[in-house]
């Protein structure tokens, strides 16, 4: 169930049987010369809206852009500040809180929106109760990343090895190939690919790497392989969503 697809009295008798939502995360950057920019969008909004459907659960409208400063330095990276980004989910939370629901449960598909979503919860629980929400005491955030699900992790190593890598990866390419199968991008990618070094800031990073690629092999990806990917994270993170409910702490 979408809620930008919804009527508002769909969501209020949708409330009167769960106060669950999900929420995809994603962002708008680089993946190298054959990944789409909107890759780590594109996987969290299919896997949710599938984990949606599997759960009865209400699907909220997908967060695009996330916290990718250290892309800027590849055209068409968007990104949030960490504080922006921090407001941003502070803002959705607290709508919807209003409306009646107090479980959110973020379907994450980029590594960088981590560290910031888990500071956007502690920063929403305190803003909620300094206001003093109806509800506020309920409220609970969970951040679940599709590509760090046991299943999908095994099958990554399985298919690509150590040609996984960590950014542009051949697992989130070949999800991306299975939902837009008309937009297969090709291109020639060296087979001396950078990998193991800090990440600093956009110009720092993009002379570590300088095809945006880490580590990773994207030319092994498939539609069949995303297909899997696609339906392992589905059901792992299905059960995610309905013990996340269940939790009493």
């Amino acid at each position: 169930m979408l809620l930008h697809l919804s009527t508002w009295q769909e969501v209020e008798a949708y409330l009167q049987r769960s106060q669950g939502v999900i929420i995809p995360i994603g962002s708008t950057e680089q993946h190298g010369p054959t990944g789409l920019i909107g890759t780590d969008a594109i996987c969290a909004e299919a896997i949710a809206h599938e984990v949606g459907d599997e759960t009865r659960a209400m699907v909220a409208p997908t967060i695009n852009v996330g916290m990718a400063l250290h892309h800027m330095g590849f055209p068409g990276t968007i990104s949030l500040r960490p504080s922006t980004m921090i407001q941003v989910i502070r803002d959705y939370v607290t709508s919807l809180t209003k409306a009646g629901f107090t479980h959110f449960y973020f379907i994450n598909g980029h590594g960088g929106n981590i560290a910031t979503l888990k500071a956007a919860f502690a920063e929403t629980y305190t803003y909620l109760s300094d206001l003093q929400i109806l509800n506020a005491s309920k409220v609970k955030c969970q951040v679940a990343n599709w590509f760090m699900c046991s299943s999908v992790y095994k099958l990554a190593k399985e298919l690509y090895g150590d040609k996984e890598g960590s950014h542009a990866t051949p697992s989130e390419v070949a999800v991306t190939q299975y939902v837009y199968p008309d937009i297969i991008r090709q291109a020639p990618l060296s087979p001396e690919v950078s990998k193991g070094y800090p990440i600093y800031g956009a110009t720092n990073f993009r002379e570590s790497y300088p095809d945006g690629r880490m580590g990773s092999d994207p030319s092994l990806a498939t539609p069949e392989h995303g297909k899997q990917f696609y339906q392992l994270a589905v059901k792992e993170l299905s059960n995610g969503y309905l013990q996340f409910l269940d939790a009493e702490h």
